[in-house]
């Protein structure tokens, strides 16, 4: 009796295997036969469920942003103020920080090789970071733009810190400062001394 194969588990198997080689390999300097034989199956295979390096690498960042943020959400379940959550949000990234490093690898190598304004213009990473932004948006009840872009960028920081080797920065420690100063600028913006979520 033949095997029955789940490939769309099977596709996100491979799109796991995929994310540690580009992140130890980079995105650039890596072939689709390199890819084959570093994930252990035949280059027949690969091209079977990605047709391009392309293709992998925007199915890739679809998986890795969806998982990423289903995966905070079950983190920040059940916190019910800004700062419940931005602490919340800080031990998710203390406790994945190794695989939000590897994703901000791969999105710089990316960057590096295609260049600014085709990293901009990827429909997959445009979608990712909408996806970020949205969660930010309704989790933390931020709907001005430019705060969400603010923390983004604080956020970004961090991480790029992590990055370049600074282990030593705590992202609880940061993201509460963080959430101590969004809801010091929410409740003088808005009026309020509690903000809790609803």
């Amino acid at each position: 009796m033949p095997k029955i194969v789940d490939h769309d588990q099977y596709r996100k198997e491979l799109l796991s295997k995929c994310f540690y080689l580009f992140a130890e390999k980079g995105y650039a300097s890596i072939t689709m036969r390199e890819i084959a034989q570093g994930i252990g199956i035949s280059t027949g295979t690969l091209y079977h469920y990605f047709p391009t390096k392309e293709a992998l690498f925007d199915q890739l960042v679809e998986e890795v942003s969806q998982h990423t943020v289903r995966t905070a959400m079950t983190e920040l379940d059940g916190a019910r103020t800004q700062q419940e959550l931005m602490e919340a949000l800080g031990r998710f990234l203390d406790e994945n920080a190794d695989s939000i490093i590897k994703e901000t690898f791969i999105f710089i190598d990316f960057c590096r090789h295609h260049g600014v304004e085709a990293f901009h213009n990827n429909p997959a990473i445009k979608r990712a970071r909408e996806r970020y932004g949205q969660v930010s948006s309704e989790l933390f009840g931020i709907l001005d733009p430019e705060l969400i872009q603010f923390s983004d960028n604080l956020l970004s920081g961090i991480i790029l810190n992590h990055l370049l080797g600074h282990k030593s920065i705590s992202f609880t420690e940061q993201v509460s400062l963080l959430g101590k100063m969004l809801t010091a600028y929410l409740e003088k913006r808005v009026g309020k001394s509690d903000l809790t979520l609803i």
